[in-house]
């Protein structure tokens, strides 16, 4: 479930949303269609905090032990007001220390999810270090709202930056991450802020009009290696195509001069004009557009699926990416 406008209602970030697109990928035999690889727990650790790992793991149990009805749900935080250096042993504390928002529940399965989808990530990324030239990464839940030790926006694990640190490690000497969901990536900035090796560019509604709220403005650049090495495209609500494209060929160029061995992009397709969460306005064929503008960089790339809610629609947006890439190469 989710809270949304005050009221508990069925998630938008629901499963057949990925039955959708890779129903569609079928449809236009976009290429073929592979399972992940179990990466274990390595990778994940070098991202996020194992304590935040092992509240991920045990939560749902935790809290079904205190005999909760419903699914487990932040009710409390440590705000503004709180030096918070003592991380409760309740569940109840203990979920409102980890979680960023409480639109976000955690249930039976939460954490397996998790797990099968970083390893789809990492399986993407993986066949991309070995040569192919793009792979596909359908990952559910999404990731790039996930900190290293924060969950919320539907993600848990940040299958980007999971993704980006195991290419470090296996040979990328610098990675870009283009994060082009209507949403800025809060979690993945966060975790590369002070890094130069990994250059993070988001294009997203301002957060002063929309979730995550607190992160996402143009001053916010990096911070000591890494000043320089983040790089944020707010927009204002009914941003269109044109203006969306502008911040996008901005992006690209930074992307060129940074001239990285990789590119990963979070590809969230809610910047779709019937979006129901979200408030740009670009349409199915613009999709096909910039997935040809982010060919043109010629850097072997992996797309991490995100978020797009506008759910009948979100296999032919996610569709026209991939084919606009394509047919671009």
């Amino acid at each position: 479930m989710e809270i949304f406008g005050g009221e508990i209602v069925p998630p938008f970030e629901c499963p057949k949303r990925m039955d959708i697109i890779l129903d569609r990928i079928k449809t236009v035999e976009l290429g073929p269609i592979e399972p992940p690889i179990e990466y274990g727990m390595e990778p994940v650790e070098k991202i996020h905090d194992k304590a935040y790992l092992t509240f991920l793991e045990t939560c749902w149990s935790e809290w079904e032990k205190e005999d909760f009805n419903g699914e487990a749900v932040a009710n409390c935080w440590p705000t503004r007001t709180m030096n918070a250096p003592h991380i409760p042993r309740h569940i109840e504390g203990k979920i409102g220390y980890y979680a960023l928002a409480s639109e976000t529940t955690i249930t039976k399965g939460t954490w397996e999810a998790a797990l099968a989808s970083k390893n789809v990530a990492l399986t993407a990324t993986d066949k991309v270090m070995q040569g192919e030239r793009a792979v596909f990464a359908l990952c559910r839940p999404p990731g790039h709202h996930a900190a290293a030790d924060q969950f919320g926006g539907y993600c848990f694990l940040n299958n980007a930056a999971i993704a980006a640190q195991y290419a470090r490690d296996n040979g990328a000497k610098k990675v870009a991450i283009l994060d082009v969901d209507f949403h800025h990536g809060n979690g993945t900035q966060h975790i590369f802020y002070d890094r130069d090796d990994v250059f993070f560019l988001s294009l997203h509604g301002d957060p002063m009009d929309t979730f995550p709220y607190f992160l996402g403005h143009t001053d916010e650049t990096g911070d000591k290696a890494g000043i320089g090495y983040t790089a944020n495209y707010p927009m204002p609500p009914k941003s269109d195509y044109k203006i969306w494209k502008q911040s996008l060929t901005d992006a690209l160029d930074k992307i060129k001069a940074y001239s990285p061995d990789l590119l990963l992009v979070s590809l969230g397709v809610d910047t779709f004009e019937d979006d129901p969460i979200s408030f740009f306005k670009l349409k199915s064929h613009n999709f096909t557009d910039y997935g040809a503008l982010i060919a043109d960089l010629e850097l072997p790339t992996v797309f991490i699926m995100e978020g797009g809610y506008a759910v009948e629609k979100v296999g032919i947006n996610t569709v026209n990416v991939l084919n606009g890439f394509e047919k671009a190469c």
